[in-house]
């Protein structure tokens, strides 16, 4: 077993933006900019938008956050989108899910710019991610794609399966791992909650990512030997054991089932330091207009 470290991985490449984003100050005079907005206080949204605006300046962006407290109406809210559209000095918005339930996460999403939606998750540009055309990933799939790319694992002519079909994470993963790219050139098969008896495809995949949101769900009895595992989860618990008060864990099993695995990813130190490398890395090609001009 090998883990696939997302702590070395984020920060190699961290090491190669912050490089493209001081190209791109010394040519234009400005910085990539990223703006988060982030309604009421939940502890997870709080935690997650410190740790995109912190690794922003990092790698030499500027960052800028946006707050709202809950009773914010789904109005003011819209209209700040259409502020932050117009803005030509922002590159990148993203509006941190989830939003409290009297404003629809859909109309917010489709009404942020697909030119500056670096999360990846307006309908145009999982459209054109759909038909592999240059677009803004969502951030937790592109981030697993190029953890998989730095450590060469082999894609093409496996069988990868998904568990899991979100917006954010199963489906786009699905799509990207069936395309003709690499990583990619994979049969795909996806599960979710309705699945009956997951366990007989998940023992027959050579790639299985897991982003079902329980814990400890994949066990060692559900994989083969020599799977590749990529471990979505982020499944927080009270602790008194950390001093943050609360312990992560992944959606799979991960002392019964790295001993089976070829590869797998710790929670922590996996796939959540990536999703901020997917994300840093639409902001950069919104900057340099690698995707839309």
């Amino acid at each position: 077993m090998q883990l696939l470290d997302g702590k070395y991985v984020s920060e190699k490449l961290k090491v190669e933006i912050a490089e493209e984003a001081a190209k791109i100050l010394e040519r234009t005079g400005r910085k990539p900019h990223l703006v988060a907005v982030l309604v009421g206080h939940d502890g997870g949204s709080e935690t997650y938008v410190a740790s995109k605006m912190k690794n922003c300046e990092k790698v030499g962006f500027k960052s800028s956050l946006v707050r709202y407290e809950d009773d914010v109406t789904e109005e003011e809210l819209l209209a700040k989108v259409a502020e932050l559209n117009a803005d030509a000095d922002i590159d990148g918005i993203i509006v941190q899910l989830p939003l409290p339930k009297h404003i629809d996460p859909e109309k917010v999403t489709e009404r942020i710019d697909y030119r500056k939606d670096v999360d990846g998750f307006h309908p145009v540009n999982l459209g054109r991610m759909q038909r592999n055309l240059p677009s803004f990933i969502p951030a937790t799939p592109y981030g697993i794609t190029l953890m998989l790319k730095e450590y060469g694992i082999e894609t093409a002519g496996k069988h990868c399966v998904v568990v899991g079909r979100s917006n954010i994470v199963g489906s786009p993963m699905s799509i990207l791992m069936a395309r003709n790219t690499q990583p990619g050139n994979c049969t795909v098969t996806i599960c979710h909650s309705r699945t009956p008896d997951i366990k007989k495809f998940t023992l027959d995949a050579d790639i299985l990512i897991v982003a079902i949101g329980k814990k400890n769900f994949i066990t060692a009895d559900m994989v083969k030997d020599g799977v590749v595992v990529v471990d979505v989860g982020m499944n927080r618990e009270t602790s008194t054991q950390t001093k943050s008060g609360f312990k992560l864990y992944g959606d799979v099993d991960f002392d019964g089932v790295a001993p089976k695995a070829s590869w797998i990813t710790p929670v922590p130190g996996g796939v959540g330091l990536m999703t901020i490398i997917g994300l840093l890395k639409n902001t950069l090609s919104s900057a340099n207009k690698e995707v839309y001009v």
